[in-house]
């Protein structure tokens, strides 16, 4: 089986993990539903090129993903402060052009940041700041989801 292929099939089994690891508010009338595309370069009649999400299929270290969680509050009332968090499969890495806002985590989700304020200790016990490559994590915090209210969490990666 060649490298490709058994990157596919990683990604297919990585792909289960598009569902959030973990939504705080127990209870709460919030349905989570989570999704992968990849996003493929397309041309217009005229060439002018455009960027598509489509299904993964074929993909290549180098590939960028979007990951995606969609949510709705399917209550009566109003939910506040809902915790949404997705692991990173270790197939991909966070994207550099992620949104430098996004809270995230460098330590398999035991604390959470902007990548900004994240270090890391390498083998030598040397602290650097984090990478993006660093990311295991993504979390939001959902302030107010009113009753009906839907909407979509997204994070973009790149295949490893």
């Amino acid at each position: 089986m060649n490298r490709i292929n058994r990157l596919a099939i990683v990604i297919a089994a990585s792909l289960s993990l598009a569902t959030p690891l973990a939504a705080q508010g127990a209870g709460a009338p919030v349905t989570l539903t989570g999704d992968v595309m990849a996003e493929k370069v397309v041309l217009d009649a005229d060439g002018k090129e455009s960027i598509k999400l489509v299904e993964p299929t074929a993909i290549i270290p180098g590939d960028r993903l979007v990951f995606g969680t969609d949510y709705a509050n399917t209550g009566a009332e109003v939910v506040s402060n809902f915790v949404v968090t997705n692991p990173l499969p270790a197939a991909v890495r966070l994207a550099p052009d992620a949104d430098p806002a996004l809270v995230v985590s460098v330590d398999d989700g035991k604390t959470f940041a902007v990548l900004a304020g994240l270090s890391v200790t390498g083998a030598d016990g040397t602290a650097r700041p984090a990478a993006h490559a660093d990311v295991t994590h993504v979390r939001w915090v959902l302030a107010r989801i009113a009753p009906g209210e839907t909407g979509r969490l997204t994070y973009p990666a790149i295949i490893r």
